[in-house]
């Protein structure tokens, strides 16, 4: 028994040896970065980034074509209209459960002007994001 032991010791041993000089020799591996970005703005760059604004760029940068929105927030192009971040404004979020819809916080699960997604008008009633559900 002690023998069995003793080469059980021996080999956990080495094996724990064997995983140090592996883990050692190899580099760490960096945060995982999408290929499609790297190639468009070079590695690590923030996608936004040509968006970024100020007061006196707002009206340049942010009305180009395929920038985010037309209004600069806290040094960002943001689009008012259907930010939950920025509904209707700089800094307006929208409570928990609800989303941004023309630049007003709406229950699409109940808004009938709203019902389901924004601008799906309903006739009657909107139950659960369905219009007349179980009429």
């Amino acid at each position: 028994m002690a023998k069995a032991t003793i080469l059980l010791f021996l080999v956990l041993a080495a094996a724990t040896a064997a995983m140090a000089a592996t883990s050692a020799s190899t580099a760490p591996v960096g945060m995982r970065r999408s290929r499609f970005l790297m190639t468009q703005q070079g590695q690590g760059a923030d996608p936004y980034y040509y968006y970024s604004c100020s007061k006196k760029s707002a009206a340049a940068v942010c009305l180009a074509a395929g920038s985010p929105g037309a209004t600069c927030c806290g040094g960002r192009c943001v689009d008012t209209g259907a930010s939950g971040e920025h509904c209707g404004g700089c800094n307006k979020a929208c409570k928990h459960g609800r989303s941004c819809c023309g630049g007003r916080c709406v229950d699409l699960l109940s808004d009938r002007d709203n019902c389901g997604s924004c601008s799906n008008q309903c006739s009657n009633k909107c139950t659960y994001g369905f219009c007349d559900y179980a009429i």
